[in-house]
């Protein structure tokens, strides 16, 4: 149904153009938040702020995204995915420089309030454009896109190590960023999809998302909080239980995101063959099994491992989810990606607030322990979901 609605529109350019913007809109929306995660060392430092108190700071980017819990949805089945992508990267890019120029803590509570806010907004738009796209192709690519992502991480990650190196303050770091995001896009925004299957501009503001989409999304929920952990506390855990030295206390997150980033490229392919269900119960067994190594033993060589085995693990998750809610009958796929995406990606944003909360009162080791439970809830709920 949904291939056939996008196959029925003039083909004003062709589907590569299609899939290079939407790719573009990708790696403009995973630059931003790279680029956010490879300052919070040095915001924290700034500020002087402990462990859990990074913690409930970083608490209010969930709460930007729960305030957009009702709204991204209803303006991507309102207005089209294609407007709703343009004005989320906007936002997104324009508060990242924001939270570079946060001199208290009372002001980076408030922009990753908005931070929060524009992520849920672009997310929910761009993967809406990835849904219509690989209807287009007739196959799976969404994980591609999502390698995109991830690939926009590593870079922003490396950017993000240059101008530290370099002695590049947060506020310059960040302005070049956004002006980049602009320029993307400048270039990229006349072809995105014009149009969006199943786009009802009387949608109501807020639809329950029925059982099949709640279990998809408590299977994102569970990997993103990983995910989540992976971008904002590898390097603190490098660095304060590892002891790495300074030179190799970002080898962590560079493992990671490698491996993440390459699991997509090739996650299609993979799925193919052994299929969906498999797939997932595979990457929910990495995920917990990258974990547990770096908590048992957590030296340089071993927890490299472990990370680069959590990312081989969160690889596949997020876009065979997302692909199978775009394809929900019972809503639009706007409404449906909201549903799922929305509890998913406050795992996301979850996850790396509660390690800084558990890691206060106990240890980060034992918070990364218990992040790997999340690991094995995607092997066990794999078989019920319905992807």
């Amino acid at each position: 149904m949904i291939a056939e609605t996008y196959k029925s529109q003039p083909p004003a350019t062709s589907r590569l153009v299609h899939r290079v913007a939407v790719g573009t809109s990708f790696f403009l929306q995973g630059l931003c938040f790279s680029s956010w995660a490879a300052r919070i060392p040095t915001v924290q430092q700034r500020l002087q702020l402990s462990d859990t108190e990074l913690g409930g700071v970083l608490l209010a980017v969930p709460v930007g995204l729960l305030l957009s819990l009702p709204l991204s949805g209803w303006l991507v089945a309102r207005y089209g995915s294609r407007r709703i992508t343009v004005l989320g990267l906007s936002i997104y890019a324009t508060v990242l420089t924001l939270l570079g120029l946060a001199e208290t803590t009372t002001q980076l509570l408030a922009g990753l309030v908005l931070f929060g806010l524009a992520a849920n907004m672009s997310n929910i738009s761009v993967n809406t454009q990835a849904v219509g796209v690989e209807a287009l192709y007739g196959k799976s690519i969404m994980a591609s896109f999502h390698g995109i992502w991830s690939l926009a991480g590593f870079i922003g990650a490396a950017i993000g190590t240059l101008m530290i190196g370099y002695g590049a303050t947060i506020v310059v770091h960040f302005a070049l960023i956004t002006g980049t995001v602009a320029l993307g896009i400048l270039l990229m925004r006349s072809y995105l999809l014009p149009e969006d299957a199943g786009q009802d501009p009387n949608q109501p503001i807020f639809v329950l998302p029925d059982k099949s989409l709640l279990l998809l999304g408590v299977l994102a929920f569970c990997s993103l909080l990983c995910e989540g952990t992976m971008f904002d506390w590898s390097g603190v855990y490098f660095n304060k239980v590892v002891h790495a030295e300074k030179a190799w206390a970002g080898v962590g997150f560079t493992a990671f995101m490698s491996t993440m980033a390459a699991g997509r490229f090739v996650a299609d392919s993979f799925t193919d063959r052994f299929g969906r269900q498999r797939t997932l119960q595979l990457s929910g067994l990495f995920s917990a099994s990258g974990l547990v190594l770096a908590v048992l033993l957590p030296t340089l060589v071993p927890a490299t491992i472990g990370f680069m085995l959590v990312g081989i693990g969160v690889s596949s998750v997020v876009p065979l989810v997302y692909g199978a809610a775009g394809r929900s009958t019972v809503m639009s796929p706007g409404m449906a990606l909201a549903a799922v995406s929305t509890v998913g990606f406050a795992g996301f944003l979850l996850g790396p607030p509660v390690i800084g909360l558990v890691a206060g009162a106990t240890s980060l080791r034992v918070s990364f322990a218990i992040i790997a439970l999340m690991g094995l809830c995607v092997t066990a709920l794999a078989s019920r979901a319905r992807v």
